[in-house]
């Protein structure tokens, strides 16, 4: 991924950006009766961008374009997303975003697809310990039947 500061803006409006915070959004169209991802004014409640890709503090003698490297992570959800920069001041308080779609977010849109089916080991060890849990409840019921047996004829 690359961003850069919009070279348009007059100079001296990023002294107060103190962090960028990098994230992945739900598009519109992922966001649909789904209320646990719907998109909010206030950003306190906004649950439009869900996963973080990265935080740093912003380097404001760096004018260049800046790189860095994601690699999906496995929770993921498949979807439609767009990616979202948001610049933070000294407080922690988002000052400034900027985002890879449109204001409608209608254009530059990507899908991310999740993993599907399961791996073997997942199985086996599921199998695994499902047997040791049956194997388990036995030896216990086993034990306090003989300690019971034991009680009643001693009386």
């Amino acid at each position: 991924m690359t961003w850069a500061l919009n070279k348009t803006l007059p100079a001296g409006t990023d002294s107060v950006y103190k962090t960028i915070k990098v994230k992945l959004c739900y598009a519109p169209i992922s966001q649909k009766d789904r209320a646990w991802r719907k998109t909010e004014d206030d950003l306190s409640r906004d649950k439009t961008c869900q996963h973080k890709i990265m935080a740093k503090p912003y380097d404001a003698s760096n004018k260049t374009v800046q790189r860095f490297e994601w690699v999906i992570e496995r929770d993921v959800p498949k979807a439609t997303y767009f990616v979202r920069a948001y610049a933070y001041d000294s407080n922690d308080e988002e000052v400034a975003y900027g985002q890879t779609t449109d204001a409608k977010k209608s254009s530059n849109l990507f899908e991310i697809n999740s993993i599907s089916g399961r791996h073997a080991s997942l199985d086996i060890c599921s199998i695994c310990f499902s047997a040791f849990s049956v194997v388990a409840l036995s030896v216990f019921f086993y034990i306090e039947k003989r300690k019971g047996a034991k009680a009643s004829s001693s009386k």
